[in-house]
């Protein structure tokens, strides 16, 4: 008999090849791309959408039931997919984005659309924080920040497009016998048809089976407390955030959120979001950068095309596109940033820098003003790009590379939704801020500029006064200075003078807001420092999932079941079934991946082992599979399983009845240890009995009789491929 030889390193991207990994990300590309154009190409037509559908007023609450789904939904979606895999979730998630887009094509009346869109934002939540997920799965993390870039191209192309495409379709007539801004929603359509097409046939990432139970108790407790908060925020600066109706969103949501969090207590490792996972600092300091992140960043970005719109301006498409150099910045930033992380190792010191530049570019944008060129403008916006650049990606990979791997779905979502939080708590207390501060600005403005030659001669000038876009000036002069700014669209085309004013009160106000965006950036900043850094793993998510099985079987061996330290409940799956999961191997071994069985009898191998055998018979093939040389007994892993419900009433009970309550409870931890054994030896056998037929069927697919197998592999009757199977097996 050989000695076992080591197996071979595995590449830094686990078993697939760089090819794989691009055919995969081209349909996990596609998903993102959806979701990150519907973003920015509805918010350039939502105007226009809501016009046509005489509903102006409820506009926000299209934006607002987006948002509120796909926020709800992120954790919901990591759970599930750790449950059941990535595949089917993310197939779920465009599937379902796809009818809400073909929903809103047909909409009749805002009230329909907010509705139609609360449906995309329920596919929404998975496209982003699953695709996050899967690259988790089939890259290592010291190796994942080089592909980044292939999604910041994503988001800078739809950055880019959105604006463009929305300003087309918004503006068209029809189009094909169809209302121009329905395109916005109808283009959706044959991109998530492609989507799902190379999903389905591209992505086949192993996933593991989960015996958990879903915690719908917890998620029904997450939708009571994040809804009513998240209306609010959308909502309160309209109805008043000391209103009844935004006091009753924030009782609910707290009694929601507390709700929440007993239930994941009481919950367990089953919880939608695990609360073991904040013992990590890691986690719980990457989740607090992350939210208050979102909300410096997010808050303080949603003002830039107010800027360039109402003070510079500029149409909608055309601020999109005067926000290239932030998109270039982030690319950049994102790539470069990618690279060095692969090379050094070392992620913590990029979201520090990325924050410094945020807080340096959001900090310089409070000295802008009207007569502010674009030039300076595009600069500032490039430091803030490389900021962001700098941020988003490590955070989400240093959550990922601290958590274990069968909690890889739940870390990331959180990560996501923590971000999400943040950015939609930001926009909606900035942009509170900016017109609670820009009434009284403007009106000390007006009060300054009165007494001006200019203002008084515009004010008597007779194509002033005939002009209609000056009436909303002129109105509120009258009034006594009270000027309504829900509509701003007169400015456009308002006499300079009399809307210098206006223009200056906009440009002060939102210098507030980004001193107020900075210093959120410091505490953020803070959180980063304080944040651990952790080596960054080489074995990507779907391997350390392997090796835990493996560590598990080991520990057995050499330990007992007493020796195992890691519940082992998991089966690592492929796309078709029971995968072959990695185990210690004493003897030697067979991989036959371009081994070739020659026609003497001889077969070579060297996998995981080395070895030689006879067979009698002819062939040649190559299949990616390991098989053992000999038979041999191997030592099951029982999984440490939580204490069963009522084990308190239990120990009680013995107490009363036993007159030695404490021999008793030994003999019951005997049996518990010895009943997971036997469970865990059952789910062994069921995989590798598994294992060694699929390694058998592939060698007689090759050329070699069920015989020749057999003799080769050293099996007896009962074990070769010719042996009757019972159990779950021979249901197959």
């Amino acid at each position: 008999m050989s000695a076992p030889t080591a197996a071979p390193a595995p590449t830094a991207a686990g078993s697939l090849s760089h090819k794989q990994i691009l055919t995969i990300f081209a349909g996990l590309m596609i998903g993102m791309f959806l979701a990150a154009l519907d973003q920015t190409i509805v918010a350039t037509s939502i105007r226009t959408i809501a016009d046509d559908l005489d509903g102006l007023s409820l506009q926000a609450w299209a934006t607002t039931a987006y948002l509120i789904t796909a926020t709800i939904t992120t954790p919901l979606y990591g759970k599930l997919s750790d449950i059941f895999g990535r595949k089917p979730l993310f197939l779920i998630a465009i599937g379902i984005f796809v009818l809400g887009s073909i929903a809103c094509t047909f909409a009749t009346s805002m009230y329909q659309l907010a509705a139609f869109r609360a449906i995309q934002g329920l596919g929404a939540g998975g496209l982003f924080s699953l695709a996050l997920t899967i690259i988790g799965d089939i890259v290592a993390p010291r190796e994942r920040a080089k592909y980044q870039g292939y999604f910041v191209a994503v988001f800078g192309t739809s950055s880019v497009l959105g604006p463009v495409a929305g300003g087309f379709f918004a503006g068209q007539a029809e189009i094909l016998g169809i209302t121009g801004w329905r395109w916005v929603f109808l283009i959706n359509v044959p991109l998530g048809i492609l989507a799902l097409a190379v999903v389905t046939k591209v992505l086949n990432v192993p996933h593991t089976k989960r015996s958990h139970r879903i915690d719908w108790p917890g998620a029904l407790a997450l939708v009571v407390g994040l809804v009513p908060l998240l209306i609010v925020a959308e909502q309160g600066r309209i109805w008043g955030w000391d209103s009844g109706r935004s006091i009753a969103c924030y009782a609910v949501g707290v009694l929601g959120i507390v709700a929440f969090v007993l239930l994941e207590r009481r919950i367990g490792d089953d919880a939608l979001l695990p609360l073991r996972m904040f013992r990590s600092g890691v986690f719980a300091w990457g989740s607090v950068a992350g939210f208050i992140a979102g909300i410096g960043m997010f808050g303080a970005l949603a003002l830039l095309p107010l800027y360039l719109q109402i003070v510079k301006g500029s149409t909608p498409t055309e601020a999109g596109l005067q926000t290239l150099p932030l998109v270039l910045g982030i690319m950049s930033m994102s790539v470069f940033s990618g690279q060095m992380i692969s090379r050094t190792g070392r992620y913590k010191i990029w979201p520090i820098i990325g924050l410094s530049l945020m807080i340096l570019g959001i900090g310089a944008l409070s000295f802008i003003g009207v007569d502010t060129p674009y030039w300076q403008v595009a600069l500032i916006m490039v430091v803030i790009g490389w900021g962001l650049g700098g941020n988003m990606q490590p955070l989400t990979l240093a959550v990922q590379n601290d958590a274990a791997p069968r909690d890889m779905g739940v870390a990331t979502a959180s990560a996501t939704f923590f971000r999400q939080m943040g950015g939609t708590l930001g926009t909606a207390v900035f942009i509170s801020v900016l017109f609670s501060v820009l009434g009284g600005r403007v009106a000390d403005n007006f009060r300054a500029a009165a007494g001006t030659p200019a203002f008084q001669a515009a004010l008597t000038d007779p194509a002033v006064l005939a002009n209609p876009a000056n009436a909303p000036i002129l109105q509120g002069l009258q009034g006594g200075g009270g000027l309504s700014l829900d509509d701003s669209s007169f400015l456009a085309t308002a006499d300079p003078v009399l809307a210098r004013p206006i223009l200056d009160g906009f440009a002060g106000s939102m210098s507030v807001v980004f001193l107020g965006a900075a210093a959120v950036l410091v505490l953020g900043l803070f959180a980063v420092i304080m944040m651990k850094e952790v080596p960054l793993r080489t074995r990507s998510g779907v391997d350390a999932r392997n090796d835990e099985v493996a560590a598990a079987a080991a520990a057995a061996a050499e330990g007992g079941p007493d020796a195992v330290p890691a519940p082992a409940d998991d089966v690592p799956e492929g796309p078709e079934g029971p995968a072959t999961a990695p185990r210690p191997v004493h003897g030697a071994a067979i991989t036959a991946g371009a081994h070739p069985v020659n026609g003497n009898g001889s077969v070579h191998g060297n996998g995981n082992g080395s070895g030689n055998g006879s067979a009698n018979g002819s062939g040649s093939g190559s299949a990616a599979v390991g098989v053992l040389a000999e038979p041999r007994t191997e030592q099951v892993a029982p999984p440490a399983e939580p204490a069963p419900a009522g084990t308190d009433a239990r120990d009680r009970l013995l107490a009363m009845l036993l007159p030695d309550p404490t021999r008793a409870l030994t003999v019951v931890a005997t049996a518990e240890r010895a009943r997971d054994a036997v469970r865990h030896a059952r789910r062994e056998l069921e995989v590798r009995t598994a294992e060694l037929d699929g390694a058998s069927e592939e060698l007689v697919a090759q050329g070699l009789s069920p015989r020749q197998v057999q003799d080769l592999l050293g099996l007896s009757e009962e074990e070769g491929p010719l042996a009757p199977r019972h159990g779950a097996h021979a249901a197959e």
